[in-house]
């Protein structure tokens, strides 16, 4: 596994070392040890996917309030996102700073989010799958989110969102409620 922190403290684009051959290659989604080696939560409690049948289909921007806070493992296995990370930490130099970065099935990288990030991702292509190692277990009362297009955060998306969930589509600006983290 090969690690890049962003420019957002504790969050990592991590390429899989691919080892190929004739028949492909083979490489490590998952080692506790690395993963513990740069510091970052090992505690996995689920592995979700989503699936989004159009390109332009926008989910986000997610996180969930203490104490259920989650970090989560990105991997694009199919198609591919444009995927964005927040962070909402009061006390970080990086605070409501962004970073993102595409995702596919075919580059192999993941994205580490550290807890306390919002994130959200883009459908760059027709019938994309992502999947998400997560640390804490979903809890439905503390699931919250900030709007997609706060002009206070400025996310440069790729493209114009064609399809958001009415659910992501009212969260709320960024400066209309406290984030207590």
């Amino acid at each position: 596994m090969i690690f890049r922190e962003t420019s957002l403290k504790g969050a990592f684009e991590i390429e899989v070392n691919k080892i190929e051959d004739e028949r492909g290659f083979f490489g490590r989604l998952w080692c506790e040890n690395e993963l513990k080696a740069h510091g970052l939560n090992v505690d996995i409690k689920q592995i979700n996917v989503s699936f989004s049948k159009k390109k332009g289909t926008l989910r986000g921007l997610h996180f969930q309030k203490p104490p259920f806070q989650e970090c989560k493992l990105i991997k694009c296995t199919k198609g591919a996102i444009f995927d964005v990370v927040v962070d909402l930490r009061p006390f970080s130099p990086t605070y409501k700073k962004w970073h993102g970065v595409e995702l596919s099935g075919e580059n192999q990288k993941m994205l580490y989010v550290p807890t306390d990030f919002a994130h959200g991702f883009i459908t760059l292509e027709e019938n994309t799958e992502v999947m998400f190692f997560v640390s804490q277990f979903y809890t439905p009362q503390a699931e919250s989110g900030i709007k997609w297009n706060d002009d206070s955060i400025n996310i440069k998306w790729p493209l114009k969102p064609k399809i958001i969930s009415e659910k992501d589509s009212a969260f709320p600006d960024f400066s209309s409620f406290e984030i207590n983290i």
